[in-house]
């Protein structure tokens, strides 16, 4: 099993490279603790995506404290890893999305591995679920880990997440929605313009904590290129997302993708405003001995 981190994204409305603020009792960044449970759970390999230009600042900080534990690969996402009939526009400065940040991991990646975010603490539990699954599943088994959408709340705005619709335990749809609490309720405004909607505390969201195995690489690839056409005229702001390519992937039957619930909490800084709440519920994990004070020691 790898670990694929994704950590290209700079933290815009945190205001800062948040995937390398320091957050445990000895600096540890959420990263840390993200491979710490990985290690925990059985898996074998991380690899990060990140801006080339940053590969130092990883190296020397993150890589650092890991690569003594587990196998680390790096990956450049690059602008202009994307089908040659694309003309990438003079203003275009951020990468592609999501999707493209993984396509351009295909070249290191040859067993199931799971997808996650740097900036987001996703708990023990949701890596366990995702090492129960890939322990069993068949090729074109692909997985979302679904928290509950209270979990994943901030005090200090709303949070983009992907809304889960189940039906026998598989993906029946996922709605990327910005979402924000609204009384008992959670009101949910779709990114793809529909009408907003409400769901309850307890219904599942994606946190792009997802599980594939290589044969999403082509199907990655065959999709990209429909997306160029169809955003031919809005390539200065498109991105072309995995919680989408996971969508098509399961509506057109390419792949049979299933909802494992988790009991995680979920913590991450989306605004600073948070980050104080992230440091505190790290330094209680460790008081209740979840994690070592020094964890990589």
């Amino acid at each position: 099993m790898e670990l694929l981190i994704m950590a290209a994204g700079m933290g815009s409305r945190f205001g800062g490279l948040k995937q390398i603020a320091p957050m445990g009792p000895n600096d540890e960044f959420i990263i840390d603790y993200s491979v710490y449970d990985a290690l925990k759970a059985g898996f074998n390999k991380v690899i990060f995506i990140i801006k080339e230009e940053n590969y130092e600042t990883f190296k020397q900080t993150i890589g650092a404290r890991v690569e003594p534990h587990i196998p680390v690969e790096y990956v450049f996402q690059k602008i202009d890893n994307v089908p040659e009939f694309v003309k990438i526009p003079e203003n275009r400065v951020k990468p592609w999305g999501t999707a493209q940040a993984i396509y351009c991991a295909k070249d290191k990646i040859t067993e199931p591995f799971v997808v996650i975010n740097a900036d987001d603490f996703y708990g023990r539990d949701a890596f366990n679920v995702a090492q129960k699954f890939i322990a069993s599943a068949k090729p074109k088994e692909y997985a979302t880990i679904g928290y509950e959408a209270i979990k994943t709340m901030t005090e200090n705005g709303s949070v983009k997440r992907g809304v889960i619709a189940t039906e026998n335990g598989h993906l029946k749809s996922i709605t990327e929605s910005s979402i924000i609490r609204d009384g008992d309720k959670i009101n949910c405004t779709p990114l793809n313009g529909g009408e907003d909607f409400k769901i309850n505390f307890e219904d599942l969201v994606s946190m792009n904590m997802l599980i594939f195995d290589p044969t999403i690489f082509p199907y990655i690839e065959t999709k990209m290129n429909e997306f160029f056409k169809e955003n031919k005229d809005n390539l200065e702001k498109c991105e072309f997302l995995i919680p989408d390519v996971l969508d098509s992937a399961n509506k057109e039957g390419f792949a049979k993708v299933k909802v494992l619930h988790t009991d995680a909490t979920w913590y991450g800084v989306t605004y600073k405003e948070d980050t104080e709440l992230v440091r505190n519920s790290i330094k209680k994990l460790v008081e209740e001995k979840e994690y070592p004070e020094h964890l990589w020691r």
